[in-house]
């Protein structure tokens, strides 16, 4: 949770470096004199009770943000609906942050918060909100669901993570469910060429993103690593500013509130959360849990919505979750 922050960078301490429940360095009998005992492999790290729940609140959370963007959608437009989330959420996580904060990023240090806060904060945002104007959900859901191979494949180039087995096959699988609830959503319209691209583009942003994103966590706690990056998505949107004032003269209250909820709940709780298990767990894996967002929006609409899912959706669902627990076997 956003609340689970510490207040600072913290030294070099292996793959749970940055996170707020970092094991202590190894006992001295097991390093000379003052040196710091050898780091582990962060793919060989275990997984806390808290990283998994973690994950699990990540997931429900942003799997929320596609009914409440649904929801809101006919109130704002693509880019005032990302800087009102941005804004909520920079006030709320930085009600958390800013009293612990002891030091900012320095020099080089900024460029990869830049990076990840221009492309996921912003410009993913903006896409994204943008691509489901002109897609039916199915459609949109699916091709979102090209960035975690997308990040499986970078992490294992860029970030040495290695090409698991069983990864790349719970991840064909997931996506194979994916699919499934995609070709089941009942939609017969015909995907606009503009509302694929933004969407594959928003795909691309994301999964770039959570590779830049990794190496920062290990130096900066999850919830200062998301407040920094959301800063910056908001400065790159203050140009919608003016569109968000007028739009919110204008909304309803039940859409205002919404807004609200997008930005506390999927924006500086989940991308927290997300971020602290980023700081436990491989890239490429954690990525694959993403397969269950489509699968879990299908449940809350139903809750939500009283939107009813079909056989054929429910089936892809539980696709999914085989896949991504296949990505959790380890490779012999």
């Amino acid at each position: 949770m956003a609340t689970t922050a510490e207040s600072g960078p913290t030294p070099p301490a292996g793959p749970h470096e940055g996170s707020p429940h970092a094991a202590p360095s190894p006992a001295p009998h097991l390093s000379k004199g003052n040196a710091p005992a050898p780091r582990h492999s962060p793919g060989r790290a275990p997984v806390t009770k808290l990283g998994v729940a973690a994950v699990v609140v990540t997931v429900v959370l942003w799997a929320s943000a596609f009914v409440g963007i649904r929801a809101v959608g006919p109130s704002f437009s693509p880019g005032s609906l990302t800087l009102g989330r941005l804004a909520i959420a920079a006030v709320v996580l930085g009600l958390v942050v800013l009293p612990k904060l002891r030091m900012l990023p320095k020099g080089r240090e900024w460029w990869p918060i830049l990076a990840y806060g221009v492309m996921w904060f912003g410009g993913y945002n903006v896409a994204l909100n943008a691509a489901e104007h002109l897609l039916d959900a199915g459609t949109a859901a699916l091709l979102i669901n090209v960035n975690p191979i997308l990040v499986a494949v970078m992490a294992g180039i860029l970030l040495k993570e290695g090409f698991p087995r069983w990864l790349i096959i719970g991840s064909l699988i997931a996506f194979a469910g994916v699919a499934v609830i995609a070709l089941s959503s009942g939609q017969r319209s015909t995907a606009d060429v503009a509302g694929v691209l933004l969407c594959l583009l928003a795909a691309v942003l994301a999964a770039v993103s959570v590779i830049v994103q990794k190496p920062v966590l290990r130096k900066f706690p999850a919830a200062q690593a998301t407040w920094f990056g959301i800063m910056v998505g908001a400065v790159c949107c203050l140009p919608f500013s003016g569109q968000l004032v007028g739009e919110l003269q204008q909304a309803p209250l039940p859409a205002t509130l919404g807004l609200v909820y997008l930005g506390i709940f999927p924006t500086a709780i989940a991308f927290t959360t997300w971020a602290y298990a980023l700081s436990l767990i491989d890239a490429g894996k954690l990525a694959a849990t993403t397969y269950l967002v489509p699968g879990t929006t299908i449940l809350i609409s139903w809750v939500v919505l009283g939107e009813v899912p079909t056989v054929w959706g429910l089936v892809g669902g539980v696709i999914c979750l085989v896949g991504v627990g296949l990505t959790r076997r380890k490779s012999r």
